[in-house]
């Protein structure tokens, strides 16, 4: 689970470089300023979040700790803020959203093609979710080295398999018992081909998705299958964020997919100034990929961001301590943002501006 979690694509330039490139944008703090409260609260279409951080669709974090989607849903519910479910998740849309009292968004593969898509759009419309994450950057199997030295997710336990991971097993008998008492389940639940037929496996529902990758063409007939808000996610490029305002999204995530995607695609947050001048108001504009605390969170925001997705970050406290073990890690990021804030002397989120960081001119470029 840990090469799951923390590795990414081939020689995972792309991970590094997502970390990197916060440490090249330096605060420009406002002194003898105090405000007593800082407010790091924030809207993202329409929904107001008590800080501007989401949970980005996961899939197969029920491995690591068996609250899974329905834990992480929970939690940011309890901190104000939205989850996005994965079509990979290892619970049911249904299970899933009845539990949280935040904002769920359904992160939307073509698993099964049109007629797997278009089962999932309605489950998702009838289960309450508020978005629709189409993610566009995943059209071919990557090549993820670290799962393939250390064994990659199993389609079923058999007896070979079983054998192959019983050393960590054993040391991790509190877990075994756990995914033993949900009948050792490897599919997942949100993907079907026909209406009331079984869930796919998670090795079948992984293969199917790539074959039926969406693209351009398919969003009009998306959004005649889904009322709501489209969130495109996968964007990496003013000229794709254009080609998203102009199929009607009305939220975009700057996004390498955490560097499980294409190596060698280019840090998202040095991309992110360029791609918020471009699509100016027409859409909001998220980003993800390498933050892991409070000040990260920050710097995205001054650079542009309505608010940050964090996978790795709530994963890793899924996997220590379930459903508290999130709240925890969004708790530290709120915390991280409110003190932040009072040492820029800036008094809001909302108030955040390019003024407070000094970023590469480069990444304001033409390309």
């Amino acid at each position: 689970m840990y090469r799951y979690i923390e590795g990414g694509t081939e020689d995972e330039y792309t991970v590094r470089a997502n970390r990197a490139a916060f440490a090249e944008v330096t605060f420009s703090p406002r002194v003898a300023v105090m405000h007593e409260q800082r407010d790091a609260r924030t809207t993202v279409l329409g929904q107001e979040l008590s800080l501007p951080v989401v949970l980005a669709p996961a899939g197969y974090i029920r491995l690591a700790h068996r609250d899974g989607e329905v834990g992480a849903a929970r939690a940011a519910g309890v901190m104000g803020t939205a989850i996005g479910v994965s079509t990979l998740s290892y619970y049911p849309i249904e299970t899933i959203a009845a539990a949280a009292t935040g904002p769920v968004w359904y992160q939307l593969y073509f698993a099964g093609g049109r007629p797997g898509a278009e089962i999932a759009i309605e489950r998702a419309r009838a289960s309450g979710c508020r978005a629709l994450i189409v993610t566009v950057d995943l059209a071919a199997a990557a090549g993820r080295e670290r799962q393939l030295r250390g064994g990659a997710i199993p389609s079923r336990v058999t007896l070979k398999n079983a054998l192959t991971f019983a050393p960590e097993l054993a040391v991790r008998p509190r877990w075994l018992y756990d995914f033993a008492r949900d009948g050792m389940r490897l599919d997942v639940p949100n993907v079907r081909v026909e209406r009331n037929g079984p869930p796919l496996s998670a090795a079948a529902a992984s293969r199917s998705m790539r074959v039926s990758a969406p693209t351009w063409a398919d969003f009009g007939w998306i959004k005649e299958q889904w009322a709501g808000p489209i969130i495109v996610k996968g964007i990496l490029s003013r000229d794709d964020a254009r080609r998203a305002v102009d199929v009607g999204a009305d939220a975009i995530v700057v996004s390498n997919h955490g560097g499980n995607a294409l190596d060698g695609t280019p840090a998202t947050l040095g991309l992110l100034p360029r791609i918020v001048d471009a699509v100016g108001a027409d859409v909001e504009v998220l980003v993800d990929g390498g933050i892991r605390r409070g000040v990260d969170v920050v710097k995205a925001v001054a650079l542009g961001a309505r608010a940050v997705l964090v996978g790795r970050a709530y994963i890793w406290g899924l996997a220590a301590d379930g459903e508290a073990g999130v709240e925890r890690v969004l708790a530290m990021f709120k915390d991280g943002i409110e003190r932040t804030l009072a040492l820029l002397g800036c008094p809001s989120v909302s108030a955040l501006d390019r003024s407070y960081v000094d970023a590469p001119r480069h990444w304001m470029g033409d390309k």
